[in-house]
Parts: C-alpha cells; structure tokens; sequence
C-alpha cells in the first residue's frame, strides 16, 4: 500500500467515525441551533466521506472495513457530554486529514486541506457553544 493510500484510508476512518459519533451528539442536543448544526457536521462528513470511497476505487486502493459500532471515549449523556465529544470528533478529523497533505499536490492536496480547515472551523464552533477557552487551537490537526 502506497503511503497516499495508506493516509486516504486514515482519513476515511476519521470520518467514518465522525458520521457515528454525530448520531449519537444530535440525541443530547436541546437546542435548534446545536441539532442543525449537528447534521450539518454530519453531512459534511458524509460527503467527505463519499470523496474518499470514489478516490480509493480510483485508486485501486482498499481500506479497513468499517466497523458496526465504535467505542465512545465516554458515556455521552447530555449537552456538555454532546459537544465535548463533537470537539474531540472535529479535532480527530483534522489530524485524519492532516497527513494527506505531504503525500498530495494539485486540487487532491485543496481537497485534503479543505477538509482539514473545515473539521477545525467545527471544532471552534462547538469550543464556542460550550464556551471552551480558547475556542482555537494553534495548530489544527496536530496531535497534542
């Protein structure tokens, strides 16, 4: 496996897992804001998520299946619960994409750096509806 597809499919398990987490967020969202914003995510991560199929098969590349369930960092049981985990998820995907980056040129690394930006353009939304500070972390993408 080619280093490219190697982190194309590290991606795609990063959003794999954002599109779970997010159905389980929108359950412990009260507000119409917080559950729109929600299935925004969710959709975003779902079209990247498509990308990602269509750009391994063109590829020939294959990724790990995913899998039926995943393993929560925590028991996400209200509000705060909810948008701490949709912060982990967006910071999670941002580090997903990041690796693209060097392995890419042209529009495949625009796309690459689009998704990235966007995952850590979420993250700040949700730092900022739960009144995290700071809402911005340095660097998007990079590992603690």
């Amino acid at each position: 496996m080619t280093k490219m597809n190697e982190q194309l499919g590290a991606a795609l398990a990063a959003e794999e897992a954002a599109i779970y987490a997010y159905g389980v967020i929108g359950v412990h969202l009260d507000s119409d804001g917080d559950v729109t914003e929600a299935r925004a995510a969710e959709q975003a991560h779902r079209q990247k998520r498509d990308y990602l199929v269509g750009r391994m098969s063109q590829l020939k590349a294959s990724a790990a299946p995913s899998p039926a369930g995943y393993q929560l960092p925590y028991e996400v049981t209200d509000r705060a619960t909810a948008l701490k985990l949709a912060i982990q998820i967006e910071d999670g995907v941002a580090q997903g994409w990041r690796p693209v980056l060097p392995v890419t040129e042209g529009a495949e690394r625009s796309t690459a750096l689009a998704a990235m930006t966007e995952a850590a353009v979420r993250a700040t939304r949700w730092r900022r509806l739960a009144e995290v500070a700071p809402a911005t972390i340095a660097w998007p993408g990079r590992p603690d």
